[in-house]
């Protein structure tokens, strides 16, 4: 039934389109995005997401909504851990790049998130709307979890500040885009959704199939550095967001979430950040190689999770919650 969906998912649009900027990138194309175009389709999404989510919590009371939030935080503050334990003491990656990968790995991706909107409606599953809230949350802790171990345990002194790491974080686009959009949909409310829900809702996938071609562009630069990173990390590239899900498929059934929230869930503790991420290592952690946590994130993870990981999670949800 996995090898149906994986095939079915691969048929998909947007699947589509990012094997088509693979494709591309190895045949050497010169098919390009502009900048420009890149960073709007990346804010055009944002603002969907963080939009549509405040309209959705708008909806729904407090007592719905923390148990998953909470939850969500611990695991998200619990995966960069022992994830940078993994990478130090059996994957022998020194105290910044161990950091830096498991900063990545505890933080979400908008991208695999928005993607994994896409595959549900596709399936005409339905999912708790106040979904973008825990993504909106779950970008930084992660990220100043890792930090915080690279601080503590670095004696080099070239860890950079948590004042600044925290500035990177807080004014990033994305956290800017998710965290304020999100505000002003839930304050707008279900009246103020519909004034702009034509340009935000309809063309959502239309505007995804164009962000993950170029995604598809960007990962295929990146599989020449596969050989560079190893048999190890690419191993945990595709193991840990398999077990991530897994237990965020336990846990959002703890927190009460439907089949379809709970494959979010699942998807968040699995995907990992190649925007918000990488931006706060440049800062704090300059030590650390972009070869390592780029391409872990964005050659191995994200096309994973996108072809491969979306219909596994979707189809090892429904067979946990009939059993259950």
């Amino acid at each position: 039934m996995e090898l149906q969906a994986i095939l079915g998912n691969l048929l998909s649009p947007m699947i589509l389109a990012f094997l088509l900027g693979i494709v591309a990138t190895l045949l050497k194309s010169d098919l390009k995005f502009p900048e420009e175009l890149y960073l709007s389709l990346t804010i055009y999404l944002l603002i969907a997401i963080g939009l549509k989510g405040g309209y959705k919590l708008s909806l729904v009371p407090f007592a719905e909504v923390y148990k998953p939030l909470g939850f969500a935080l611990i695991l998200g503050s619990l995966i960069p851990v022992w994830s940078f334990v993994i990478l130090r003491y059996l994957g022998n990656f020194d105290v910044p790049n161990a950091a830096a990968i498991a900063a990545h790995y505890g933080s979400v991706s908008a991208a695999t998130f928005s993607a994994t909107l896409a595959f549900l409606d596709a399936h005409q599953t339905a999912y708790e709307g106040y979904m973008p809230g825990l993504l909106a949350v779950l970008e930084v802790p992660a990220i100043l979890v890792a930090i915080f171990l690279a601080k503590l345990l670095d004696k080099s002194g070239k860890t950079g500040s948590l004042s600044e790491v925290m500035r990177e974080l807080l004014t990033g686009k994305s956290t800017v885009l998710l965290v304020g959009c999100l505000a002003i949909g839930l304050l707008a409310g279900k009246s103020g959704w519909e004034q702009v829900a034509p340009f935000f809702d309809t063309p959502f996938r239309g505007i995804l199939m164009l962000f993950l071609m170029e995604a598809g562009l960007v990962t295929g630069r990146r599989l020449k550095d596969l050989k560079r990173v190893g048999v190890f990390l690419i191993g945990f590239g595709i193991l840990m967001p398999f077990l991530h899900a897994l237990l965020g498929l336990v846990v959002a059934k703890w927190s009460g979430l439907s089949m379809g929230g709970a494959m979010i869930f699942a998807v968040l503790m699995a995907s990992a950040s190649y925007i918000a991420a990488p931006a706060a290592c440049r800062v704090a952690l300059p030590q650390a190689s972009p070869t390592y946590y780029l391409t872990a994130s964005l050659a191995v993870t994200f096309p994973f999770n996108i072809i491969v990981g979306l219909p596994i999670y979707y189809e090892l949800a429904e067979w946990f919650y009939r059993a259950s």
